[in-house]
């Protein structure tokens, strides 16, 4: 029998409501079966919706199921700086010396809370993530398009989703770039991937990201954490960027959005966070 949950959905990435990627958070989901969450997730028709359960291991201080339209996300980052906004506005949990431990179905994700977290966002340090030659690499450059420069082999990025990489010639191709979506979702469908994650880089070290899932339902994700978390570890083992180093990615404009995404190397940690506003909250019937 359906009964009314506590809801929010949260715009991610931006300070500004509209501007980032919204994620459909269900912040009492006991009693719903795989089958009710995945209906809801296609239903919103966001690239993510996440529904929120006690914590269900030691040091964790909730659970989080991820959703695409279609299928279950092992880690999301989008979603999980929405999710722990929606939990930490609703009271659901308290940071503890300035952290929060989210469990998904990768494991235990650590967030940075800061004091003023509402003002200056959170972070989630990227739990895991591993770097080699995409397959078929030549076909990824083909579905680019011939106008399309790409700097080295694509890679293929494991974050939990496993995205393609390909670093283009400047910020000028990111914006302009048509990939064949159809191709991409075979492409992935092939390899069990999420989809394809492009980046430039401007003369000043500004860094422009856009990132494509069509085999998950989601032609082009407004803003996504995952996709930037990879880009970063792409760029970290290839020497671009190193310990201590911080920059600011863009996504989003082209399909009018304004996501402002904050990467910070520690070591051989990458941090992805970003600010956080909520736009509908309320009660669901489901």
């Amino acid at each position: 029998m359906s009964r009314d949950r506590a809801f929010k959905q949260v715009d991610v990435f931006t300070a500004v409501p509209l501007l980032g990627n919204p994620v459909a958070v269900v912040l009492d989901a006991e009693g719903l079966d795989d089958t009710a969450m995945q209906r809801f997730a296609a239903w919103t028709n966001l690239s993510e919706t996440t529904v929120v359960l006690p914590p269900q291991v030691e040091g964790a201080d909730y659970t989080v199921r991820i959703f695409t339209p279609r299928a279950e996300l092992p880690f999301a980052g989008h979603p999980t700086l929405g999710t722990a906004h929606a939990v930490l506005e609703a009271g659901l949990a308290m940071p503890k010396a300035g952290r929060l431990v989210q469990h998904c179905k990768l494991g235990l994700v650590e967030l940075a809370v800061a004091d003023d977290w509402q003002k200056d966002g959170l972070s989630f340090r990227l739990p895991t993530y591993a770097v080699e030659e995409a397959p078929e690499a030549d076909e990824v450059v083909a579905l680019l398009g011939a106008d399309v420069t790409v700097r080295a082999v694509p890679a293929a990025v494991n974050v939990g989703p496993v995205w393609t990489i390909a670093e283009l010639g400047g910020i000028a191709e990111v914006e302009q770039l048509r990939p064949d979506l159809t191709r991409l979702a075979a492409y992935s469908e092939r390899h069990k991937g999420t989809g394809l994650t492009v980046f430039g880089c401007g003369a000043d070290g500004a860094v422009m990201v856009r990132s494509f899932a069509p085999a998950d339902g989601i032609p082009e994700d407004p803003v996504c954490g995952s996709g930037n978390g990879a880009v970063a570890a792409y760029r970290l083992v290839g020497g671009q960027i190193g310990d201590g180093d911080t920059y600011m990615a863009s996504q989003g404009r082209q399909i009018g959005r304004d996501g402002k995404i904050s990467v910070r190397i520690d070591g051989a940690d990458i941090h992805i966070g970003g600010a956080s506003v909520t736009g509908i909250e309320g009660m669901l019937r489901l």
